[in-house]
């Protein structure tokens, strides 16, 4: 009888805009790759084809702003579709996953940014997830308007680049609290940090992590 295949995992990096999420998660699944594991990148919202539909709604600027409540059920709406259509099943077939966003900023921008009931806001991420769950979440560390001046470097600012700086103060914070309560499963890196040294240090932990899951 053969082995049982390995279940696979899901790795997430999170943070406040420009803080260099997307760079690091590539660079997470290229050295996931080197290592011989098949590594999937990813990202929300816009993972899937109807994601990135939603994608477009959530960060434009021309079209209706959408209400906080909204906003939070776009996003989940579009976490439903990545679990069930992308994520959960390359995990069932062994895969490594690496997102660019997760559960994690839902919480952080829609709970903390925005003010809505933390805890509603957790119940509907949970109904969304449908119990997929990141086994390490790197949180990108970095002060807003850092982190927003490299945003607007790269390109003209979308619409959750252009709200009011303490919103993303706000969603720092969400951060750093999700950090404090989850320290088994979430390691904090200062973004301001060169970019080369953080992604050796995101691979070697998450290497281990992997090795003893």
């Amino acid at each position: 009888m053969s082995a049982r295949r390995a279940r696979g995992a899901l790795l997430t990096v999170e943070g406040v805009e420009g803080a260099g999420k997307t760079t690091q998660a590539a660079r997470l699944v290229e050295a996931l790759a080197a290592s011989g594991r098949e590594a999937l990148l990813t990202r929300e919202p816009g993972g899937t084809a109807l994601g990135r539909d939603i994608r477009r709604m959530l960060l434009a600027l021309d079209g209706e702003v959408p209400a906080p409540e909204a906003e939070l059920l776009l996003y989940l709406a579009d976490r439903a579709q990545h679990v069930r259509r992308l994520v959960g099943p390359a995990i069932e077939r062994g895969a490594i996953v690496v997102a660019d966003r997760f559960s994690d900023s839902t919480i952080a921008y829609q709970a903390h940014g925005r003010g809505l009931p933390l805890e509603t806001v957790r119940v509907i991420d949970d109904f969304a997830r449908g119990g997929v769950a990141p086994l390490l979440t790197f949180v990108l560390d970095l002060d807003p308007e850092a982190g927003l001046a490299r945003a607007r470097a790269t390109g003209p600012a979308d619409r959750l680049e252009s709200e009011e700086i303490a919103f993303h103060r706000r969603v720092r914070e969400g951060f750093r609290a999700i950090a404090a309560a989850s320290p088994g499963r979430v390691v904090v890196l200062d973004a301001s940090r060169p970019v080369d040294e953080i992604a050796r240090e995101i691979a070697s932990t998450a290497m281990r992590r992997l090795e003893g899951a």
